[in-house]
Formats: structure tokens, sequence, C-alpha cells
């Protein structure tokens, strides 16, 4: 999003708050975090009181002049605001200052850009800057502006270059988006693959830096990368989950999720984050320690909405206990279910507790029984086969004896309709409850 310097950006920060919002402390610590996960050095801070947001600067032209006078001071490159602004805000913000701005969404997509690693991630990651350009060209070119109709040898489609640019950043994008779909149905195979295997499948969902890889490599002896840094990983990894009680599952690493995300970002982000709407279960990650975990609870759970993922069960994980000083455990429902697990991924504290949980969770979904097909049934053992249903079979003149293995989800909408089909299914779910 913007360029750097070989020793890194030197920042000055501006951060707007207003009288009724929350903990400004902690909004202004996590701000500092983006800011060094974006690889810059911070010089100095402004904090602007926003009660009613000034449509030429969104803070006022008293705080304008004095973060102008400190980046000067201190010889800043860029100045980063902790705010969404809009374009004209962010154009204007730069002429009075006279060096670059860049808001909340423009640093979170450029930290993004830094930490793709996958074909599918750096594709995610340009289209969602490409749309945050396209609302923030400016006329850079005002020397190529006029019309080039008019002249002879010189007659041409009378673009400017505005609208040239445009032009091409939406060409990208369309191109963007159809690898995009390439790409997202190549993962759909993937998915129904694993689904044919009737192998459970579990993602990682939580705010980022809440431990979500370190628990990830702790249960899958994985290689991820997991540090102390906002948006640490980006790309998904899937790896094998063994040692359960109910069989071996899979399970996904995604994106950490943080206020504000930038809609653009959620919305390119949709394909990687679908390895959480198909989820038969979200471990739902959160530091134990934190003090705002639970405001940070539903900060997850509104972006699990956007994604059509807000109705996938989720059992809660409350990591770094050693930090919290709690000690290891399950919690229970009224009905016995685990809800929520205390563990600490980085000493490994509780995670034989998880394990347990996941058994209970999973295992209470699979239906393990014997069925008998009459030889007119055709059809639903095909489909049965198909769904990867079927662990062991025999045959006779009587027809098929089946021993089925599967998720209750994968053979509830076998029958296709047909009344018998549908008796022999839902008598085979009644006997495996």
């Amino acid at each position: 999003m913007f360029d750097r310097k070989e020793k890194g950006d030197r920042a000055v920060l501006v951060l707007p708050h207003s009288r009724g919002e929350g903990d400004t402390a902690r909004r202004a610590e996590e701000f500092a975090e983006l800011v060094k996960s974006a690889g810059a050095d911070v010089l100095g801070v402004v904090a602007a009181r926003v009660e009613d947001p000034n449509p030429r600067y969104y803070i006022g032209s008293g705080k304008a002049d004095e973060v102008a006078e400190a980046a000067r001071a201190l010889e800043a490159d860029v100045v980063l605001v902790d705010h969404v602004l809009t374009p004209v805000q962010e154009r204007n913000l730069e002429k009075h200052l006279g060096i670059r701005v860049v808001d909340r969404a423009g640093l979170i997509l450029d930290i993004f850009a830094q930490r793709a690693r996958s074909h599918e991630g750096k594709l995610e990651v340009e289209l969602a800057q490409l749309k945050h350009l396209a609302t923030r060209l400016v006329r850079g070119w005002t020397h190529l502006d006029a019309q080039r109709g008019g002249a002879i040898g010189n007659r041409g489609p009378g673009e400017t270059q505005l609208e040239t640019d445009r032009r091409l950043i939406g060409v990208r994008v369309k191109m963007l988006t159809k690898r995009l779909e390439k790409v997202q149905t190549q993962r759909g195979q993937q998915r129904r693959s694993r689904l044919r295997n009737t192998v459970p499948q579990v993602a990682l969902v939580g705010y980022t830096n809440a431990g979500k890889s370190t628990l990830f490599n702790a249960l899958t002896t994985g290689d991820v990368y997991a540090a102390n840094l906002l948006f640490a990983t980006l790309d998904p990894t899937v790896r094998k989950l063994e040692g359960l009680s109910c069989g071996p599952a899979v399970l996904a690493d995604t994106v950490g999720f943080i206020r504000e995300l930038p809609h653009d970002l959620v919305a390119a982000f949709r394909a990687t984050l679908a390895e959480a709407r198909d989820a038969d279960l979200l471990l739902h990650v959160s530091d134990a320690a934190d003090e705002e975990r639970e405001h940070l609870h539903r900060v997850v759970d509104n972006v699990l909405e956007e994604i059509d993922a807000g109705d996938v069960p989720q059992l809660h994980i409350m990591n770094k206990i050693d930090l919290a000083g709690a000690e290891p455990r399950i919690d229970r429902d009224a009905a016995g279910k685990p809800v929520r697990v205390w563990l600490s991924a980085a000493t490994g504290v509780g995670l034989d507790l998880l394990r347990q949980a996941l058994g209970e969770l999973l295992g209470g979904e699979r239906v393990q029984s014997a069925l008998q097909l009459p030889l007119t049934a055709g059809r639903l053992h095909a489909r049965l086969k198909a769904a990867g249903a079927i662990s062991g079979e025999t045959v006779d003149e009587h027809g098929w004896q089946l021993r089925i293995d599967a998720p209750r989800s994968v053979i509830a909408p076998l029958s296709g309709g047909d009344p018998a089909e549908t008796l022999l299914l839902r008598e085979l779910l009644a006997v495996a409850e």
C-alpha cells in the first residue's frame, strides 16, 4: 500500500477517540501492535478527541496543525490514523501535512500484503487492495488530464489519466475475481473430498494474537508460524488431528479477527474463511488473561455472522491460563455437554482435556450402526457409498448388510425424497441416538 525505506518507516500515530468510547488505552495499545506488525517505528503519538467528525480532516483543523508540527519536528515519513477515513479526508490530510497518510484499513491491508504466502492469499489481498485503492485515486497526473481528442494524429479514446487508471483497476479486479473463483472451486472440491471420507471438520477461530497457531501446532505437531504479532499467520493450514476417541478429524487454522476489519478484506477472504463456514465445529480461542475477552468474543462472533458461519457449533477455548493463574478444566452446560476448555497451548497443560471434549462433541455427531438394505434400495446404497458412509459390507440374496460409520449430517439428506429410503434412514438415525 505504500513504499518502505530499507530502514523502515518512521511514523506518527493519530489516535482519535470519543467521550463514550470504551478502553482507549487498550485500543491505543492494539494500534501500536498493528504498526509494529507493519514494520514501522513509532516516533510520536497524538491523541485527538473527536465528538463531531470534521468532514475535511476527520480530526479538527487545530489538531491537524498539531499533527503537522509533530511530523515535521520528528522527521516522520508517514502519519497513521487509527480510524477509517474517507478518500477525501485522507487526501486533504496528506495535502495539509505534506506526507503520506494511511488510515486503519490501509494499514491492515498493508500487513496482509506482507504476510500472505499462498497463491490464494496473495490474490485475496491484491483484490482487497485494489478495491480500497479504487476509491482513493488522486489526480496525480494533472499534466495528462487533458482530453486526447482534437489534434490530427493525436485522436484517442478521450480518457483522462484518472479514468484510465480506474478502467485498468476494474480490469484487474475482474481477472482476480475469476482466479479466486477458480481457487475457491478447487478448495470446495477438497472439502467435499474430506466430507466423502466422513472426517469431521474442526476450525480454529478467534481474535488475532489469542494463540490459535500455537494451539494448532500443539495439537497437530505442525509447523505453522506463531509469534507475538497481530496477523502472524494469514493463509489457512489444514492438518489431520488424531488421538480422539471419535476417530481422526481435520483441523484448520484460519486468519485472526480484529476490530473494524476492512469490509473489502472480509469480502475478499470469504474463500479462506470458508474453512470456518464449512466446519462441523469451531474452536473459538480466547486469551484467558485478557480483561476484554468477552468484548473480543462479540467481535469474532460478528465477523462469523458476516461470513455466514454464525450457526456453526462452537467450543470456547480459554488459552494462556498460565498467564491468567487459572486451572485446567472443562466447563459443561446443564446437559453435561462441554462448552469451554481452559488450557495453555504454550505449556501443553489442558490439551488432554481438549481432546476429551472434542471426542465427546464429534463422537456424538457420528452414526456407527448396522444397516440392512434390500436389493431394491440400490440407489440408496450407491449414495451411501459415494458419501463414504460405509465402513464394511456383505451381500447375499436378501440384500446388503452394511456397517455405517459417518457424521449424522452426511447421512440425513441421502434419502433423495423416496419414502421407503427415508424410513430406512430414519430408523438408522434413531438406533444410533
